[in-house]
């Protein structure tokens, strides 16, 4: 139903209700992506693991991966968004994704059961930051 935004014990759907209550937080330390065979997977450190067939996808932190000598090219920080959104919220991505574009930053997400997060440039942690605490004013904004 159009216009319907509801809340549940798994959070709202309503897309200036999340903006509203985003609370970016970055993390500290650099994160990196790899990509290694699934057995090799279970014996890293990894945050996110993602498995695909060309290989499984971790996301560990950049130290860990260079003890283990596992190649890399994209250095990220990682930011939570700690507002409470439901798994079923239609655009909130599409407007988090689409404010970070506009500002030549790209985002990876990953959805968790409690919480979106993205894994920026390293270089653009703050200016992403930035971006984010704005999106959080546009929200006070809409309805």
């Amino acid at each position: 139903m159009a216009g319907s935004h509801r809340a549940s014990s798994w959070g709202t759907t309503h897309v200036p209700t999340i903006l509203r209550s985003l609370e970016p937080r970055l993390h500290a330390g650099e994160f990196v992506f790899v990509s290694v065979a699934p057995d090799r997977a279970a014996q890293l450190n990894g945050l996110a693991t993602i498995v695909e067939l060309e290989g499984t996808t971790v996301v560990l932190r950049r130290q860990d991966a260079d003890s283990e000598f596992l190649p890399y090219d994209f250095v990220s920080r990682w930011i939570t968004l700690t507002a409470h959104s439901s798994l079923a919220t239609v655009g909130l991505t599409a407007t988090i994704a689409t404010a970070l574009a506009e500002a030549g930053i790209s985002s990876n997400v990953l959805a968790g059961f409690h919480h979106d997060h993205l894994l920026v440039p390293g270089h653009q942690a703050e200016l992403s930051m930035s971006v984010l605490r704005e999106l959080t004013r546009a929200g006070d904004t809409e309805d």
